[in-house]
């Protein structure tokens, strides 16, 4: 069952540009969040301000995607998050295409 969801999810951040080694034995996938987006982030972000979080904020609100912030697992987790595969196949395949719009504004809008 996970292992049908996590080979969705994986396929289908890879095909929107965000390279992920699929994990081997665990319901979650963890991200590290793709350099343009980083940078991106980055620029807007307050001194102090978590990377993970405000990440994880906007893939909530334009990508319609639950991640839970890299931070939240210790500082060095700030450039990832953390997928729980928890959807079906239907579900997650309707989370890569936010996701993959959502890279699509964010590259014009960076361009």
């Amino acid at each position: 069952m996970y292992q049908s969801r996590r080979d969705v999810l994986c396929k289908g951040l890879h095909e929107a540009g965000w390279e992920v080694e699929p994990p081997r034995a665990t319901m979650f996938v963890w991200a590290r969040i793709p350099d343009f987006m980083q940078e991106h982030i980055r620029t807007q972000l307050p001194d102090g301000g978590s990377l993970s979080l405000e990440f994880s904020k906007r893939l909530l609100a334009e990508a319609k995607v639950a991640a839970s912030p890299g931070i939240g697992f210790g500082e060095y987790g700030d450039s990832h998050v953390r997928f729980g595969l928890i959807e079906n196949e239907h579900r997650t395949r309707q989370a890569v295409r936010g996701i993959k719009e959502m890279f699509r504004r964010e590259s014009r809008a960076g361009a």
